[in-house]
């Protein structure tokens, strides 16, 4: 079976994988679609300490169910469209013990510690599926990105009226810009990016600046009437956002680390303490995450299209890594199989 294959570092090729065995509560699914993710890029880059080459990337998925297991529900007919949730979760660490099982301690998520979705199809089991057939084929991709960052949103508990400043709007931040509107927030947009900050604006951002023609904390203190930032997502993943964030927060305001560093971070912990800070980390995503983001992709409809950069057919898959590495200002680079 014919998979975009990560075979050594900066080089893909399209090969072939043993097709997957199916289990009585497996299901078959034909992928459609799959979205490429800052992970798969770094995994390309050879940066991504989780992956060993070679790999079958991509955890974005979007397919169509060919067959059921004995054991599946009915719900899960052939024909019908799906979202695949790409983690796993073992049932005994701490974290599932806890019921948060998009962080369970020895997840393996498609694409990463295990063959992903860039291939003719997957098996997957019924409970990490989502069927829908309301959404565009090509939106379904769209939602596990999307839902990373609404995640986020809720361990940020944002609500109607805070102000949350939005370091990174690469898809993860544009999943939480996107989920932060949604629930009302006044949100002011951190990117480098003129085209991302352009598509910022335009997915409910209020204000947008440019680290690098605008003093970032100075304006947020003008924003706010120095009062600083409510919440504040870091979304960039550098040791200079990182510590950015405990500057932009105000005095008992909370801070979600959705990014993560790929160096180490110093920090003056003075302010950790004097603002009484909410410091929080965020992983992976919940089903109602991925629910919650299914509902607004249904109600925003064609809307969704702008956060789609280029679709590349599969047979010409591996010239999607090279494509997004030439053209870093791009949102959302998808293959289409």
């Amino acid at each position: 079976m014919k998979a975009l294959i990560i075979e050594k570092e900066g080089h893909t090729v399209i090969g072939d994988i043993a097709e997957p065995r199916m289990g009585p509560g497996d299901v078959r699914v034909r992928v459609c679609h799959v979205g490429l993710c800052g992970t798969d890029f770094n995994s390309y880059r050879g940066l991504n300490p989780l992956v060993t080459l070679p790999r079958v990337p991509g955890h974005e998925i979007g397919g169509e169910i060919i067959e059921a297991g004995a054991s599946v529900p009915a719900e899960f007919a052939p024909g019908r469209r799906v979202v695949v949730v790409p983690y796993t979760n073992c049932g005994e660490c701490s974290s599932c013990r806890k019921g948060r099982l998009n962080a369970c301690r020895y997840n393996k998520t498609l694409g990463v510690q295990q063959q992903g979705g860039l291939t003719r199809e997957i098996v997957v089991p019924a409970e990490k599926l989502i069927p829908n057939d309301t959404l565009p084929p090509q939106h379904l991709a769209l939602v596990e990105p999307l839902a990373v960052g609404f995640h986020a949103v809720a361990r940020g508990k944002v609500g109607a009226g805070d102000t949350v400043v939005v370091l990174g709007c690469g898809m993860i931040g544009m999943g939480v810009l996107i989920g932060a509107a949604a629930r009302g927030a006044r949100i002011v947009a951190v990117d480098m990016s003129a085209q991302k900050l352009d598509l910022a604006r335009r997915f409910g951002a209020a204000v947008t600046l440019n680290p690098s023609e605008q003093d970032v904390e100075q304006t947020v203190a003008e924003l706010t009437g120095d009062l600083g930032a409510d919440v504040v997502f870091e979304a960039v993943g550098t040791p200079a956002t990182f510590t950015q964030c405990i500057a932009l927060a105000g005095y008992a305001g909370r801070v979600v680390y959705v990014g993560y560093s790929k160096a180490p971070v110093s920090y003056d912990t003075a302010f950790f303490n004097l603002k009484e800070l909410d410091i929080l980390g965020s992983r992976n995503a919940t089903m109602q995450d991925f629910r919650d983001v299914i509902a607004h992709l249904e109600k925003i409809g064609d809307m969704a299209d702008l956060l789609i950069s280029k679709v590349f057919p599969f047979s010409q898959a591996d010239q999607a890594f090279p494509y997004w590495n030439d053209n870093r200002d791009n949102l959302k680079v998808m293959v289409a199989l």
